[in-house]
């Protein structure tokens, strides 16, 4: 029987983030073959080359290469979240219907609160290629903390997926077809409390009511 991780008491405030908070990503890839040696993993890498491309703020990345065991997830999320405390953290396979596929369940139990939106878009992304972007089961939730808050995003397997789903699709001109899931991130940063994030509007424009906007290059 797998053992659940009890998420821990809710953040009872709003706090503002500290000035000049490095901006800390965690990138866990979820595979049983690549954790094995089998193959390379690409998912890390995919999302490091992503990230680099789109973020115009300095970051740091924590990396796990992982297994696809439930009780092995949850213990890797809830590590980055509340002792590596991370702002956001990206996890990458796991989320098909095979009974090995556990990324989602392993989110929700460690989340505090839920963020389906991201999962509906997701889907949406991916219809416009599979029909089979119907059987994902992507996900995100908050996890928080007495005074700190991490959002973590489940992301497809595959590369071209992961950048799709990230920054969106655009047409031969550049136009944007559908926005990428990215472009809500900094300001759900914003908002459980981590640092202000700035990315390259030609690959992810970051979405922001006025209200929350500060002059460039003053996060």
């Amino acid at each position: 029987m797998t053992k659940t991780t009890t998420p821990p008491k809710p953040m009872t405030n709003n706090s503002a983030p500290a000035a000049g908070q490095p901006l800390l990503v965690g990138l866990v890839s979820i595979s049983d073959r690549a954790s094995g040696g089998v193959y390379a993993d690409q998912g890390i890498p995919a999302l490091q080359a992503w990230l680099a491309s789109a973020l115009t703020t300095p970051f740091r990345v924590e990396t796990r290469l992982i297994a696809d065991e439930r009780a092995h997830i949850e213990a890797t999320l809830t590590e980055l979240a509340d002792l590596a405390r991370c702002h956001l953290i990206l996890t990458t396979g796991g989320t098909g219907p095979a009974r090995r596929d556990v990324t989602p369940e392993a989110t929700l139990a460690v989340g505090t609160r839920e963020m389906p939106g991201f999962g509906e878009q997701m889907r949406q992304i991916s219809l416009h290629f599979v029909p089979t972007a119907i059987l994902s089961r992507q996900t995100a939730v908050i996890r928080e903390s007495a005074d700190h808050a991490a959002l973590i995003l489940n992301l497809p397997g595959q590369p071209k997926a992961i950048a799709e789903t990230l920054g969106g699709l655009r047409d031969a001109d550049g136009r944007q077809l559908v926005g990428g899931i990215f472009a809500a991130v900094p300001y759900c940063i914003d908002l459980i409390g981590g640092p202000y994030i700035e990315t390259d509007p030609a690959v992810c424009p970051a979405f922001r009511p006025k209200s929350a906007l500060r002059p460039q290059g003053k996060a």
